[in-house]
This record gives structure tokens, sequence and C-alpha cells, in this order.
């Protein structure tokens, strides 16, 4: 079972969410509250899989204290932000502070579902209206200082052809029903081009694939 904690501030909306989720046959739902303080507290003492958490909390501490809090009490527990904030300041300090995905308020019930086993498969989603322009973003405040990851060239045609569409959203069944590839044969090749990138996740892969694109754009350097 899949275990899963909820925090929202707006009761009504947090009892929908325990409600969409605990339809799932293989998710039990183990705690729920309606601040910062309350999301770290369950982190710590119930160590959910999952903690569904809104960034729009009341008090002094707001969403991004409590990513920082239930990653510092229970580094274990993969953190699924589901908010109405979608700016990129946000959605990006949320996922460089620990944050393994970022949808918005008013995805489906069934796609919050999958969303959420796509979390605890170990995998980063972050909704598709959300994702380009934060990669992009996020790619190009991260050029400097990061020479020591290989170029594109260190990469096979199919791994590139991979991260291409990593980067643009796509969930490992859909790259594969593109490219024409079993889902075995697509984490195999995710598996190969994270570890020649240096990089842990596929997050960090399209943040690097967004600053190999900005430099091709760039050109070479002048000299």
């Amino acid at each position: 079972m899949i275990r899963i904690a909820a925090v929202d501030d707006h009761p009504l909306f947090l009892d929908g969410v325990l409600r969409t989720l605990a339809t799932a046959p293989d998710f039990e739902i183990v705690a729920s509250g309606t601040s910062a303080a309350d999301a770290v507290r369950i982190a710590a003492d119930k160590a959910p899989d999952i903690m569904v958490l809104d960034m729009s909390l009341p008090a002094a501490a707001d969403g991004i204290a409590a990513v920082e809090g239930i990653v510092a009490a229970a580094p274990s527990v993969r953190i699924l932000i589901l908010t109405v904030v979608a700016d990129d300041d946000h959605v990006m300090e949320a996922i460089r502070k620990g944050a393994c995905g970022y949808v918005l308020k008013g995805i489906g019930g069934g796609e919050l579902v999958d969303v959420a086993r796509t979390v605890h498969r170990g995998e980063t989603y972050i909704a598709p209206t959300l994702a380009a322009p934060l990669l992009v973003r996020l790619g190009q405040l991260r050029m400097a200082g990061e020479t020591d990851s290989p170029g594109p060239a260190r990469l096979g045609q199919r791994e590139t052809q991979v991260l291409s569409l990593i980067a643009q959203g796509f969930s490992n069944k859909e790259i594969g029903l593109r490219l024409v590839l079993s889902d075995k044969t697509v984490k195999h090749y995710i598996t190969g081009l994270l570890r020649k990138m240096h990089v842990r996740n596929r997050t960090e892969a399209a943040i690097v694939a967004a600053r190999w694109q900005h430099r091709a754009h760039q050109g070479p350097p002048a000299g």
C-alpha cells in the first residue's frame, strides 16, 4: 500500500482530496492537516510515502517552509505540491527545496491519483503547463559554474530523443509510444542518460538539457 498524507488549509478542499485519494485501492490515508506545522509533524511521526501539500498555508510558515521542514524531518517522504500558485518562482523554489511533484488545483481526480503513483515510483512530475518555462529558466540560472557535465555529444541518438521528450514533460509510457519502445527499454535509456549526465532524476536531466539548448542558441563564446 502507498501511505499518503495531505495538508491544506481549506477543510472542504482537503476533504475532497482525501476522498479522491481514498478511492484508489493501493492508497492508504494515514494523516491530514491544515498548516505547515502539521505537515512537518505528520512527516516526522507518520513518515508517509507521499505528502500532498498546498503551497498557500497560514501563519508565518508557508508551503516552501513546509517542504524544507519535511525534507529535514523525513527525507524519504515524497512531496507532491497541489496548489493554485502557478508562478515560476514558487514552482522553482519548491522543486529545488525537495518537492517531487507540482500540480495545480483543478486537476481531475483520476489524474491526481496517477500523478501520486508517478511520484511514488521515484519520478518527478511537473504539470505540463508549468514545466516548459520552468525548465528553460532553471537551465539559464544554472549555467554559471557548471562545466563538469558532459555535453550532448556524449549521448547516443536514442538517448537524445528520450531526453528531449523528458524535457517536454512526457511520461515513460508516452515516450515509449512515441518512439515505439517498451517500458523496459525506455527505463534502460533513462538510466543510461542519467548516469552519463551525472544527474539524479528526470527533472535534473531536463534542466541540464535546457542549459545545453541555451548554450547552442547562444553560439560559441567570442574569442
